[in-house]
């Protein structure tokens, strides 16, 4: 049970990868579909720049970052721009100086002694009005007296009333007793009053509200108890009045008395208010890169004070707009350098599928720095004596400049470079200096690892990219006047392993591209190219001589793609592959058959074209299932380009009878042509190789004759008219397939009593055209005839006799 488990896990392990590339390839068929390539390429730009804008977005200002006074910063914060920011607290403490500065407001009443008399006539018409109405309507007459002089009648004084409205000559000496009274100021409470005085006090009209000034210091005003105490001492001459309703008259007078002097507490904080907002705001200007809070210092109230004015200063509204405008930046910045590479350099011309990697790259090395800058902000607290921004030169920013480098080529990785580096730089607040440090360690990182063909290459350009940051790392150090410190330590510690850290990610992900992707770069070539691969292993068992041709044009195209600059590597392990398609039958090509009979001879020759025609489709096939890559793929395909079947050709037309027709496009290859100089050279050498077999005495000078014939007939049939081999890169190849074929059939010293020689076969060579794919060029039989000995001789020479 435990042993059936185990295979079953084993099972859905290796069954879920697979599971999980099948759709990715269905997907990314569909994305590369031709007919809509150009609808998904703006779709994939507008997609790569909407994620790049939301990994750069979360910037410090759009971060809310709430402090209290005595906590601890956890990271530096600067200020992201220029600011101009209203100081809150100094403009309100400023206010409060201008509202407390203002002076109280008192309205002084100009005709208190007419305003008295009034309500002394108001009081008569009541007492009258009262003495002609039914008495039930007496305890609305109290109420009404009692609101009008704010103190309860006495009999006595409603009868002196009656008396007053009497008597005219009463009522002027009444006016002229109140007159007498309200000659002083008359305040509620003089302490208060007092205190009022000190701080200021300004004088209006209670009537008219009319300033009257400031009043002086210097008066001395009375309060209302003070006011009876003086009515009592008054000596009236009042004629037809007696004494006791003289004293009647003084009471009545002097607790009708009402403060002249009184605090308007309206007029006071309108007043207040106006102070108030006269004071204009007090601005604080922050300069951008302005150090507003470091790491492990205890934060003061005017820092929390400066961040909550940055975060306020930065609405909804502002960072909407700041995303728009990031994501229209991210979008030029993506678009413009990739159309001038498009238009102005040869070698940039990535399909959609390069175009989807590079996107997946560049979203996901944004994403790796996105969560390396959240760390290292995070660790202020444990390290404080780190600077946050030491730990920028600890980012792998190389990382996709070098896998764009190893996948696809200099010209695709360089423009990359020049793209990412301004987004780092803004994704780091603006920062110049990380688009300096980008961009060279980009450029230096894709030099290093090009034709990569170990992993250990890839860590020898990790050591550039380290030498070159720690360079950086110092000129960065000195410019801002920081280099004898303990942060250039830092930095330096950090520049070196941030080269080694680019080469441990590009490692890891190589092998992960190259599965999902199908991607084959030199290292992928180098596995590919064991001649102990399963599919090369099957093609030397069953198709010996196939494999044994395969292995020599590997020869060849490897030589040859070093003198014209090509891809060696990619050209070598090409030819190996070029026809696996043979495995499945292999007796219909003449390499295999060991000399035996041609199965050819018994089928059509238009059935003998369809056959070779089929081994292109078969290893096409063959190379997809076993996932040799895309580019090898593409080669066995153009590796016969629309090469014409001649011998079938010719033998088709001498079998057709009158009047019967023969295409010649039924016996040519389906194509396509060789569209890379790759391509190109296996074809030649597929050729070349095939004919020199043909050669009864390959001497140096029948070699370069048949050579040139080869190419000459290749490039005469149209061939090579869509790749990019020039004249000068034709001559390069013949002359290297020359040194080449001349050390493979180099002469030997003869041996003066030879152990075993073969009989003498008969002059002139096999028909080569017959089985064979390739078209080589006709040899004259000219092998050196050699005097027959029997078989027992050479067992005789040996001192053995039968």
């Amino acid at each position: 049970m435990p042993t059936q488990s185990s295979n079953t896990d084993h099972e859905m392990r290796a069954s879920l990868p697979r599971s999980v590339g099948r759709l990715f390839n269905n997907l990314l068929e569909r994305f590369s579909n031709p007919r809509q390539d150009a609808r998904n390429r703006r779709v994939l730009l507008l997609l790569t720049a909407f994620v790049l804008t939301l990994l750069i977005l979360p910037r410090q200002e759009f971060l809310s970052v709430r402090y209290k006074a005595g906590d601890i910063a956890t990271t530096d914060i600067r200020a992201t721009q220029d600011y101009l920011l209203e100081d809150r607290l100094l403009t309100e403490k400023k206010r409060n100086e201008a509202e407390a500065a203002v002076p109280y407001v008192y309205a002084f009443s100009l005709d208190g002694a007419g305003e008295l008399v009034g309500r002394v006539d108001q009081a008569l018409a009541l007492l009258q009005q009262a003495a002609t109405a039914e008495p039930s309507q007496g305890v609305g007459l109290d109420e009404s007296l009692r609101g009008l002089f704010g103190f309860s009648l006495s009999p006595a004084e409603k009868a002196l009333l009656m008396r007053l409205g009497a008597d005219a000559g009463l009522m002027d000496h009444v006016r002229a007793l109140a007159e007498r009274l309200y000659a002083n100021k008359i305040v509620v409470d003089k302490r208060s009053f007092a205190g009022d005085t000190a701080h200021g006090i300004v004088l209006v009209d209670a009537r008219t509200g009319e300033s009257l000034g400031k009043m002086e210091y210097t008066v001395s005003p009375i309060e209302p108890a003070e006011v009876q105490e003086i009515v009592k001492g008054m000596k009236i001459g009042t004629p037809g009045l007696s004494p006791r309703e003289i004293e009647t008259l003084k009471g009545f007078v002097g607790k009708g008395v009402r403060p002249n002097l009184t605090f308007s507490r309206d007029l006071t904080e309108q007043a207040q208010e106006r102070a108030r907002y006269s004071v204009r705001p007090v601005l604080l200007q922050v300069k951008q890169g302005e150090m507003i809070v470091r790491v492990g210092e205890r934060v003061t109230a005017e820092q929390v004070q400066k961040l909550e004015m940055i975060s306020s200063a930065g609405g909804d509204i502002n960072k909407l707009f700041t995303g728009i405008g990031l994501f229209g930046l991210v979008l030029v910045i993506l678009y413009f350098p990739y159309r001038f590479a498009r238009k102005n350099i040869r070698k940039f011309s990535p399909v959609t599928k390069d175009l989807l990697l590079i996107s997946l790259v560049t979203a996901g090395m944004f994403f790796l720095l996105k969560i390396a800058l959240t760390i290292s902000a995070a660790l202020g607290t444990p390290f404080p004596s780190i600077d946050a921004r030491d730990y920028f030169y600890l980012f792998p920013f190389a990382v996709g400049p070098m896998l764009i480098r190893i996948i696809l080529n200099s010209e695709v990785a360089m423009v990359y470079t020049a793209i990412t580096a301004p987004l780092l730089g803004i994704m780091f607040n603006n920062s110049l200096f990380v688009v300096v440090y980008g961009l060279l360690g980009g450029i230096v990182g894709a030099h290093g690892v090009r034709h990569c063909k170990d992993r250990s290459r890839i860590y020898t350009a990790g050591i550039k990219v380290s030498v070159v940051n720690f360079a950086m790392a110092l000129a960065f150090q000195t410019m801002s006047d920081s280099f004898l410190s303990l942060q250039t330590i830092w930095c330096a510690l950090f520049a070196l392993a941030g080269g080694l850290l680019c080469s441990a990610i590009v490692t890891g992900t190589i092998p992960l591209i190259e599965t999902v992707f199908h991607y084959v770069t030199d290292i992928k070539l180098l596995e590919l190219s064991n001649l102990n691969s399963p599919i090369l292993r099957e093609l030397m068992v069953r198709a010996p001589g196939t494999y044994h041709h395969s292995v020599l044009v590997g020869n060849l195209v490897e030589a040859a793609a070093e003198t014209i600059n090509a891809n060696p590597l990619l050209a070598r392990v090409a030819a190996y592959y070029h026809d696996i398609g043979k495995i499945s039958k292999p007796q219909y090509f003449i390499e295999n058959t060991g000399g035996g009979d041609n199965r050819h001879d018994k089928l059509a020759p238009s059935m003998s074209a369809l056959i070779l025609i089929s081994h292109v489709k078969e290893g096409v096939e063959l190379a997809r299932e076993h996932r040799v890559g895309r580019p090898i793929v593409d080669i066995i395909r153009q590796s016969h380009g629309t090469a014409l079947m001649s011998f079938f050709y010719q033998k088709a037309k001498t079998q057709a009878g009158d009047g019967q027709a023969v295409h010649e496009r039924d016996f040519r290859y389906p194509g396509p042509k060789p569209q890379s100089r790759e391509a190109g050279v296996v074809m030649l050498a597929d050729c070349v190789e095939a004919a020199s077999r043909t050669l009864v005495n390959p001497t140096p000078d029948r070699i370069q004759g048949l050579v040139q014939k080869i190419i000459n007939n290749i490039f005469i049939d149209g061939q090579l008219d869509e790749c990019e081999l020039t004249l000068k890169n034709l001559h390069e190849i013949a002359k290297s397939f020359n040194r080449i074929l001349a050390g493979i059939y180099h002469h030997r010293i003869d041996y003066p009593e030879p152990a075993y020689k073969e009989k003498e076969k008969p002059t002139g060579g096999k028909k080569p055209s017959e089985g064979s794919d390739s078209e080589p060029a006709k040899a004259a039989p000219d092998r050196d005839a050699t005097p027959q000995k029997s078989g027992g001789e050479d067992i005789k020479r040996l001192g053995i006799s039968r």
